[in-house]
């Protein structure tokens, strides 16, 4: 399952699901009442699959447009003016237009509620944990992706377990990550 707190309020979340095609259809009514979209991914596990290849994505991104928001404040642009233009250009991404990781831009990412959580840092550690896992069981060249598992272990390690994963942030800003 993938949409976090919000999704479950508003009935939006997203279903990677695994499973038999017979078992699939049995389920679909319920997941179609919580949920706006549902992918049969194939057998069982394989939603399992999805969900960590997405996480490792959002990881990835989160911290890339954290790093960049961090390197904008420090070449001296503004959080709204950086905002205007990446949300709008090649570096778009759900990381920029939905969770942005600053006070402003995005009036509902965790940014504005100092980063209480829709998806905890402990969350996404623990993704990313499985998501190692699987590199390592795979054989996979993803050095993004161990990267990114071992910043949100760190960060989950401290006051970031309980709060939103964005908030990656603050150890990026003071050097911790």
């Amino acid at each position: 399952m993938s949409g976090g707190v919000v999704g479950a309020e508003n009935g939006t979340l997203a279903f990677m699901v695994g499973g038999s095609d017979d078992d699939f259809s049995a389920a679909l009514p319920l997941l179609e009442a919580m949920g706006k979209r549902i992918v049969h991914c194939g057998g069982p596990g394989l939603g399992q699959a999805a969900k960590v290849c997405n996480n490792m994505i959002l990881a990835v991104s989160q911290i890339a447009v954290a790093e960049a928001f961090v390197l904008g404040e420090r070449l001296g642009l503004e959080h709204q003016a950086l905002f205007d233009v990446v949300s709008q250009a090649s570096g778009q991404c759900w990381s920029i237009t939905t969770n942005c990781p600053v006070p402003g831009p995005v009036p509902t990412s965790p940014a504005n509620r100092d980063y209480q959580p829709g998806f905890a840092g402990a969350l996404m550690a623990k993704d990313l944990g499985l998501a190692l896992q699987a590199i390592e069981q795979t054989s996979t060249d993803a050095q993004m992706g161990r990267l990114a598992q071992q910043l949100y272990a760190a960060f989950a390690s401290g006051d970031g377990a309980n709060r939103d994963f964005s908030g990656i942030i603050t150890d990026i800003r003071d050097g911790s990550a």
